[in-house]
């Protein structure tokens, strides 16, 4: 055994070698500290005292092994399949980069084509698609509205329909099955927020065409004609494809593991991602910009943030030590549009707040820093987008990427998501 830890459980006197593989150990050899040897009866089980792990909010704890993105937060990388993003950002499309990281190469025209046909053809909403969206209210929240545009696409679909009918699975070991899916379900998604949008600002909703991309059809869908728009959105998007396992991420695979549709774990995926802590700070970061009014009281607001009389949302990253390689790329967009951002007085308070923060010696020594996820929200405010769309149009970036690691768990053998936890006896009344 060429690297592991040797144990010795002061419980019983008894010592163990735990393998190491590439930094990891498998909570399945911590288990059995303490467990029963040879023939177990329930006797055994009873008196045993086998070792469990307690990581709350799985900080320290792999829950898969993936081969989709790796993270370096130390030394402040991020590759795709291998592949550095600096170079699928300077080099290719989004387009590109979705079906690298679902399908593990870079595609061929005619790989395109197929998704496109395929995915363009899942756009074209049933009329109950349409119903359940125009029955909102226009100022209705988005969020509400995609989950039930979402379940109505879901409802109208008969493979979905399907995979709670029957006793064999319908997408593990069935890729081609799988990959219909969930192609389709990146459409009903697209379709949904194009819905939505058109409904809150009374414009008319446009019909997908074969020919174009995910991105070019939600623009044209939206009633958004503009090549720069589109230009500057397939470069952002490329930033957030995938970013390893986040909370959302992690719920579209809890979910998965039930074997249920992709459609239904996206759902629970886009109910992680409004949460407050996660994509959801992104309009708690606008509300605070909204407050600040003027460049000219953000340092007062920043004082009080530093004098825990508030907080400022979407700064710091608990995965990068260092700069986020992201945010250079980002600032590469944001320089090219610079005009836009500067005529926009939201923008202004948020690039003063960003400017400050950058000289603040309590930000400087903590490497508080505006997240990408903030800085990339800045392109669509400076593009016309109002803040309520941002996430909605965020999370249809990161999709492909959440269904590439339910794809993959397709690959690995079947395993319910089942956690544990600590009991605590409660103190007696």
């Amino acid at each position: 055994m060429e690297h592991h830890l040797e144990v010795t459980d002061s419980r019983t006197g008894k010592s163990y070698k735990i393998p190491i593989q590439e930094d990891y150990v498998r909570a399945s050899d911590i288990a059995r500290i303490g467990a029963p040897e040879g023939k177990v009866d329930l006797e055994a089980l009873k008196a045993a005292h086998p070792l469990r792990i307690l990581d709350n909010g799985f900080q320290n704890t792999a829950c898969m092994e993936s081969s989709i993105t790796h993270i370096d937060g130390l030394r402040g990388t991020i590759r795709y399949r291998g592949f550095p993003i600096e170079g699928l950002f300077h080099e290719y499309i989004y387009e590109d980069v979705m079906h690298l990281i679902i399908w593990g190469h870079l595609p061929n025209q005619k790989e395109k084509d197929n998704v496109r046909e395929t995915m363009s053809e899942a756009m074209n909403p049933p009329q109950s698609v349409k119903d359940v969206i125009s029955a909102f209210p226009r100022d209705a929240e988005t969020f509400p509205m995609i989950l039930a545009g979402m379940s109505a696409f879901a409802a109208s679909d008969s493979v979905i329909c399907k995979t709670r009918h029957q006793q064999s699975a319908m997408f593990h070991g069935h890729l081609d099955v799988a990959d219909a899916a969930l192609t389709r379900t990146i459409g009903y998604l697209a379709a949904t927020i194009s819905l939505i949008y058109c409904h809150k600002n009374e414009k008319p909703w446009h019909a997908p065409e074969p020919s174009r991309n995910l991105l070019g059809n939600l623009l044209l869908m939206m009633g958004i004609e503009d090549p720069e728009v589109e230009r500057c959105l397939g470069k952002l998007w490329i930033l957030y494809a995938d970013h390893e396992m986040t909370n959302s991420t992690a719920a579209v695979l809890h979910a998965g593991s039930t074997l249920i549709d992709p459609t239904a774990a996206v759902t629970a995926g886009i109910i992680c991602g409004y949460g407050p802590l996660h994509g959801g700070a992104i309009d708690l970061a606008y509300e605070g910009f909204r407050q600040i009014g003027s460049p000219e009281r953000v340092a007062p607001f920043i004082e009080r943030v530093k004098a825990k009389g508030g907080r400022l949302f979407g700064y710091g990253h608990r995965v990068y030590k260092t700069r986020d390689p992201r945010v250079a790329l980002i600032e590469e967009l944001l320089g090219e549009h610079r005009a836009a951002v500067d005529a926009n007085p939201l923008l202004r308070v948020a690039m003063a707040v960003d400017r400050y923060a950058n000289q603040d010696p309590y930000f400087v020594e903590r490497g508080l820093k505006a997240n990408a996820d903030l800085m990339g929200c800045f392109l669509y405010t400076a593009m016309g987008f109002d803040t309520d769309m941002i996430i909605a149009i965020t999370i249809l970036s990161r999709v492909p990427g959440a269904l590439a690691h339910w794809r993959e768990s397709l690959t690995q053998p079947v395993k319910l998501w089942r956690p544990q936890q600590k009991y605590n006896v409660p103190l007696a009344n």
